[in-house]
Parts: structure tokens; C-alpha cells; sequence
């Protein structure tokens, strides 16, 4: 509901001034800022003298409403637009209609007026003269300019308290800078002498693989004569044979030297295992075949005990992509283990193909989660649960329990099964005998999308066709550079083609090579060096294959083992095949 409050009839330049007087009185009644009443003032005069110098009068209306202060000017003519103009920036709001202008200015909600006294006040106002009004203005800018000045007072103090915060900030990070400096340097050092004792350790480790390997290839010579000489003392000849206590001498002399050959021999496996010279040479191995030819050759080490050998080949399947050589050494050792620790009941080898894995996740079809779990199990004396990580150390047995042996076929076994890409586990009890599975990746990788780096078309054209049964959608790059672009472009995953999953690559091309295209590599695209160079694997490069020795199932054995590692499912070692 409005509440008209008083009216003015505006003709001359005293009207103006009691127009002004009477807005600064209304505003200053409802309580409002004192910037605001100059402003609800100074709109009411604009209005006012606009009209007089225009020639024509204004009947000016102040009132309330609600929520608002409201003004309204009836002009005899069209509003002057400088008038208007002025009060539009004043007040809130200014709305023109024909010759009529409303104004309107937020009064302060929580103001509680009494409207008979403001009429009061209002009636009270008589109209000013200019000289009086001239000091009132003089006034009001007096007081907005002490208002200033105590901001600008305000706005130094502010700056003062910002320069010597600003220079607390420079001097602690002075001092941050100088402790970090200090900090960097010892790093460095110590990362100097990490590197220092990293190729300390290094060198003994390769002077004791040379001391495992020489010393072994030393040994075996006299050692096979010895064993020659005491099977010949053995054996009858023409002038007759030797009597039991001799004969019994020589047999205690052939068979340490068997036990001394073996050791010999463990040991340079060993250390052909772990100085990176074992090779293996992947190829498809008929399981059933070999499941045979080991169960003949360990029979005979079970003569005489009332132990089964059984060899089940249920669930086993026909083939596998593995290293014959190295996968029949580790079943001979966890079958020759088995059979030397179980005095009576069995010792069973089985086979079964495991997965898809339904935990592997990532780009990585579900079909190289598959693996090959192959069982050795006994009824043996078993293995107390404390020891079962000791059995994996070079020379080490179970105390109480001397069955023979040299403690290095575990480990050695242990080794052979991460180089295959696998790993052995074993689980035992005292009386209960003991568990050992070995674990193998199996089934034919499946991959999306494959880009190939090398700038000979003819080497390209030969790997599109050994990874066409492979991957989805093969690309192809003549150097690094043209490789990064294409990754770059490389579609984000969703529907459609994915983005590149693997890298084939050679290090040697034009412009960027292969180190440069491993270095703009992201973190989660495996690669492989595919190079006739003889170079070492770079760090970044997840496997490395020679182009001399580049077959098919060496490449598919290697893409399964790089996408198994990429998931986390095999061990450290980077023997390349």
C-alpha cells in the first residue's frame, strides 16, 4: 500500500531547493545511509532544475510503500532526459510513463516508522534559500571527502601491514630456499653413493657369477675323470676283481663324486640364471609327451620305497608356449624333491588351465589371464609353516632333515619359473607332506590395438603378419616423431576403435629413434624393442627381441608375458626370450 507523504509544485530555483530539502528529509526519516540520502537529494533537485531550465514546472510526489521510498514527478511536458538520466543512476529504479517519472530507493527493511511524525517533519520543511542550500551541499561533499580521506588512511595502513608481510613471505622463503638447496645437495650425494655402492654390488655379483662359471666348467673335468676311474676299479677284469671292502671304498669314491658333479652343475645353472645368459627359446610343447618322459625318468629314483608315482594328464591341455628345456628341469626338480622326502604312500603330478582371470582389468582382453597351474604334491614329512620362504634360499635345508642334495634346485626352479613369466608357490605341513604349483601364463594373447615403429616396410609387412592373428587393428610408423603423432591421435576408450595398447619398435631410425619414442612413451602403453642392434634393453622397454631371432612364437610368448606383467600378475625378472 503507498503512503503519499507530501507534494511539491516545482517552478522555480527555490522550488528546486526545497524539493532537495524535502528528499534529504524523507530519506534521512527512513533511516537510510548518508551516502544514500545525498543520493535520494541530489535526484530529487536533478529532477527539479531539469525541468525549470527546460521551461516547464514538475509536481513532485514523495511517499513510501512497503519496502521502497518513492518518488514521482509529473512534468507539464515531456520528462527531460537529463533529469531522468541523473535519477536513473541515483536511485534503484526509474521508470518513465508518458510525462510521469517514478523513482523508486530500498529503504532499510528493520525500520519501524511512524508515519504521522514524518508528515511532520515534512510539513515543517519550509523552503530554503540558495545560499542556504549552496552550504548544505558545501556540507554533504565535506563529509563525503572526510569519508575518503579516512579510506584512503585505512587503505595505507593496509598497504603498510602488506609490504611487511610481503617482506616476512621473501625472507622465509630465503630461508626455505637455502634449506632446500642444502637438501638437494645431500640427495644428490647420497644418491652419488647409492649409484657408488649399486656398481660395487654389481661388480661382486658379476665376479661371482665368472667365479660360479669358471670354477664350475674347472671342476666338472677332473670330477667326470674321477667317476670314470671308480666305475673302471669297479668292474672285473681279467686279472680279477676287487674284494667287498675295496669295491665298497670305490663305490663311496663314485658316488661323492656324483654328489660333487651335481653340486657343480647346480651351480652354474644357477649362476646362468642369474647373470642373464640363460636364453630360452619358446616353442609349442606337446604336455602329454613330456608328462611321459618325465614320469620314465623319475621311476627309477623311487625303486624300493612303497611310493606311486602318478602322472594325470586329465584336464591338462595338448600344447603349451613355453620353453621345453626349462619347464621340464623345473618339474624334474619338484619331482625328484618329492620323491627323495616321501618314504611311503605318493607323488602326483596333475595339470589344469586356469581363467580367464575374472580379476584382470585394463585394456587386456580376459584371454591372457589364463594360466597353466601345474601341481606336485606328496605324502611326504612335510615342512614346517616357519620355513616355507627359507626353502626358496640358495643352500639352504631343512635342519633335522639330511636327505642329500645341494639346496640349489628349489631356487633354481624358483628362477627358471619367473624367466617362463610364472611363479612357483608351495604350501606344507609336518606329516602332511607338501604342495608346490607352479603357475604359467597360457592361452593366445588377444590385444587391441598394436603400432609398429620401424622405418624398414619390408620388416613391417613380415610382423603385421605374425601379429594379425593377434591384435585387432595393426598401425604403422616409419620413425619416432610420426609414432608419437599417431598415439596422440589415438582415440580416447569408449565405443569404437581403442587406443594404442602396445608398441613395437625398433631403436634405430631416422629422426627420433627408438630411445626417443620410449622417452615420449606414456607410463601406461607397455613396448617392445624388436632391433638388429646389439644393445641392452633399455630400462623403459618392457621386454627386447632380435630381429635375427624373431619367430612367431617368440612373439606371441613375449606379448603374453608383457601383457601379463602389465596387469601385475608376474614377477621382476627381464630375461629376454
Amino acid at each position: 500500500m503507498i503512503s503519499e507523504l507530501a507534494r511539491l509544485d516545482v517552478r522555480d530555483l527555490a522550488g528546486v531547493y526545497a524539493a532537495r530539502q524535502l528528499g534529504r528529509t524523507l530519506a534521512a526519516s527512513l533511516d537510510l545511509e548518508p551516502q544514500d540520502q545525498i543520493r535520494v537529494a541530489t535526484a530529487v533537485s536533478e529532477i527539479g532544475r531539469s525541468a525549470v531550465t527546460a521551461g516547464q514546472g514538475a509536481v513532485l510526489a514523495f511517499g513510501i510503500d512497503g519496502s521502497d521510498l518513492l518518488l514521482t514527478a509529473t512534468f507539464d511536458g515531456e520528462p527531460p532526459d537529463e533529469g531522468v538520466a541523473a535519477a536513473s543512476r541515483l536511485m534503484d529504479k526509474a521508470v518513465t510513463d508518458g510525462k510521469v517519472v517514478r523513482m523508486t530507493k530500498r529503504r532499510p527493511p528493520d525500520v519501524q516508522l511512524d508515519v504521522r511524525l514524518v508528515k511532520e517533519q515534512l510539513a515543517a520543511v519550509l523552503p530554503q534559500s540558495a545560499t542556504d542550500e549552496l552550504r548544505r551541499q558545501n556540507q554533504d561533499l565535506i563529509s563525503a571527502l572526510d569519508d575518503l580521506n579516512r579510506q584512503q588512511d585505512q587503505l595505507r595502513a593496509l598497504n603498510s601491514e602488506l609490504q611487511e608481510t610481503n617482506r616476512g613471505v621473501m625472507a622465509l622463503y630465503s630461508e626455505l630456499s637455502e634449506e632446500l638447496e642444502q637438501t638437494n645437495r645431500g640427495v644428490v650425494a647420497l644418491y652419488a653413493e647409492l649409484d657408488e655402492k649399486s656398481e660395487r654390488l654389481r661388480a661382486a655379483s658379476e665376479s661371482k657369477d665368472r667365479f660360479w662359471a669358471n670354477i664350475s666348467h674347472e671342476l666338472r673335468t677332473p670330477l667326470n675323470s674321477i667317476i670314470g676311474l671308480a666305475k673302471l676299479l669297479a668292474e672285473p677284469t681279467a686279472e680279477g676283481s676287487l674284494d667287498a671292502e675295496r669295491l665298497y671304498q670305490v663305490d663311496l669314491i663314485k658316488n661323492s663324486g656324483a654328489v660333487l658333479l651335481a653340486l657343480v652343475n647346480d651351480l652354474l645353472d644357477v649362476a646362468k640364471a642369474e647373470s642373464g645368459q640363460l636364453r630360452i627359446d619358446p616353442a609349442r610343447v606337446n604336455l602329454r609327451a613330456l608328462f611321459g618322459r618325465l614320469s620314465a625318468m623319475v621311476r627309477p629314483m623311487a625303486e624300493g620305497k612303497p611310493v606311486a608315482i602318478i602322472v594325470s594328464e586329465d584336464g591338462a591341455p595338448d600344447t603349451i608356449l613355453t620353453d621345453e628345456v626349462a619347464l621340464t628341469s623345473i618339474l624334474r626338480n619338484l619331482l625328484s624333491n618329492a620323491i627323495k622326502y616321501t618314504d611311503r604312500g605318493e607323488v602326483r603330478l596333475s595339470a589344469r588351465v586356469a581363467g580367464p582371470n575374472p580379476s584382470a582389468t585394463g585394456p587386456y582382453p580376459a584371454s591372457t589371464g589364463q594360466s597353466l597351474v601345474i601341481t606336485v604334491s606328496d605324502t611326504g614329512i612335510g615342512i614346517p609353516a616357519s620355513l616355507h620362504s627359507h626353502v626358496f634360499e640358495e643352500f639352504y635345508q631343512v635342519p633335522g632333515i639330511r636327505r642329500g642334495g645341494t639346496g640349489l634346485g628349489l631356487p633354481y626352479a624358483s628362477r627358471l619359473a619367473r624367466i617362463l613369466g610364472g611363479h612357483l608357490e608351495l604350501t606344507s605341513a609336518p606329516g602332511s607332506g607338501t604342495t608346490v604349483v607352479l603357475d604359467l601364463p597360457h592361452g593366445t594373447p588377444a590385444i587391441g590395438t598394436v603400432l609398429i615403429a620401424d622405418d624398414d616396410a619390408s620388416f613391417r609387412q613380415g610382423l603385421k603378419g605374425m601379429l594379425t592373428p593377434l591384435a585387432d587393428r595393426l598401425i604403422e610408423a616409419e620413425d619416432g616423431r610420426q609414432a608419437l603423432a599417431l598415439l596422440a591421435a589415438s582415440p580416447s576408450p569408449g565405443p569404437g576403435p581403442g587406443p594404442v595398447d602396445l608398441v613395437l619398435a625398433d631403436m634405430r631410425m631416422p629422426g627420433l629413434d627408438g630411445s626417443g619414442l620410449l622417452a615420449g612413451l606414456p607410463a601406461s602403453v607397455p613396448a617392445i624393442i624388436i632391433t638388429g642392434a646389439d644393445v641392452p634393453a633399455p630400462p623403459r622397454a618392457a621386454a627386447l627381441l632380435r630381429k635375427d631371432e624373431l619367430t612367431p612364437d617368440r612373439l606371441e610368448f613375449t606379448i603374453r608375458g608383457v601383457l601379463r606383467g602389465a596387469r601385475g600378475a608376474r614377477g621382476s625378472s627381464r630375461v629376454a626370450p
